[in-house]
């Protein structure tokens, strides 16, 4: 005659060991070792090994992430939509800051960071996400769709950068002050023909003319914003769209403004991130034009460009500062605080990339 095993604590029900079987083998009740687990209330040490060591011989490796966030109905999870896909994000200096500010700060509460690219599909993954929170990283492209769908979920939103109409709370930095003081630069040095070279105005990622036409259905506030603080100084200034905030996209869209006859040639070219000017600095070189002295560039953000070997002329932005504060606001608003209106001041960064126009 066979006989079966008689069931123990560790194999009484197949899948994952429970807290039960835990508490049950180290001789105590099931609330006694959830305190043991988590570290804290009136738990003495010899209890707390003897509830361990239990869990150490059924494999019990802690309670289960996901009965915890069903219990507490939080995941522990703030979700993050950034403007492009993962790989290209990557390639930003000033997103990753952004990233690592935003990361920095909700790590306070114990929440984790999931990154959403807006891929022009990204209403679904804001509508079924397992999130607490989100947080558009500049992120405005079709924002109001978005928004949305989040507001229906009754969720905290924070946005970087995003519309100030909107009605969420906002991080914003002084994007139009920032390129007025760039324009006003090479004002002050006698420019008259100057050009931009712009990040995206929409979820087209291609190379284009910045035209009136493209700037009307535009949906990127950042970009707006940088274009019309140029127009202050420089009321008719146009140019190209880029592909992406890359120093080869700059370098498109420089060989192009550049590639002309000298007499119709931009003599300085507004770049509107640090990746981009790099790019058009490139394209300036590769065309046998001298960086100032045929053509000024400057940028935007402050960075440092990995093999660009100038000090370039650009106005420098909090990236890290702006995510910190957008997870500060997350933090508040999960507490059910209002955080206060965050709003970033930006600063000229002369450099060796701007002189005066060509004789």
């Amino acid at each position: 005659m066979t006989t079966q095993p008689q069931a123990s604590a560790s194999n009484s029900h197949e899948g994952r060991p429970t807290l039960a079987a835990v508490a049950a083998r180290a001789g105590v009740s099931p609330s006694t070792a959830s305190l043991a687990f988590s570290g804290q209330g009136p738990v003495s040490d010899s209890t707390r090994e003897r509830v361990l060591a239990a869990a150490r011989e059924l494999n019990y490796g802690g309670p289960d992430p996901l009965a915890q966030s069903l219990r507490r109905g939080r995941s522990g999870i703030v979700g993050a939509l950034i403007p492009a896909r993962i790989g290209v994000s990557f390639r930003d200096p000033v997103l990753i800051q952004t990233l690592d500010g935003l990361a920095e700060e909700i790590s306070v509460i114990g929440a984790g960071l999931l990154l959403m690219p807006d891929l022009g599909d990204g209403v679904v993954s804001v509508t079924t996400a397992p999130v607490d929170a989100v947080v558009l990283v500049g992120c405005n492209a079709d924002a109001i769709e978005t928004l949305e769908v989040l507001r229906r979920r009754n969720i905290p939103i924070v946005q970087i950068e995003g519309p100030g109409d909107s009605g969420v709370h906002t991080v914003s930095v002084d994007n139009r002050g920032g390129s007025r003081l760039l324009a006003q630069h090479l004002a002050d040095l006698g420019h008259t023909r100057v050009a931009l070279v712009t990040l995206g105005l929409d979820r087209n990622r291609a190379l284009a003319p910045l035209t009136a036409e493209r700037e009307a259905g535009a949906t990127v506030t950042t970009t707006l914003e940088r274009i019309a603080g140029v127009r202050e100084v420089y009321p008719n200034a146009t140019g190209m769209i880029a592909a992406g905030s890359r120093s080869d996209a700059g370098r498109e869209a420089g060989l192009r403004l550049l590639d002309v006859a000298a007499d119709v040639r931009p003599t300085a070219i507004l770049a509107q991130s640090d990746l981009l000017a790099a790019g058009v600095i490139a394209a300036a070189e590769e065309l046998g034009l001298r960086v100032p002295e045929d053509v000024s560039v400057v940028g935007f953000d402050g960075i440092r460009v990995d093999g660009l070997d100038r000090q370039l002329t650009t106005v420098w932005q909090p990236a890290q500062g702006k995510g910190a504060a957008a997870g500060r606001a997350v933090v508040e608003m999960l507490a059910g605080e209002t955080p206060a209106p965050v709003a970033f001041e930006v600063r000229f960064q002369p450099g060796d990339t701007t002189g005066p126009p060509p004789a």
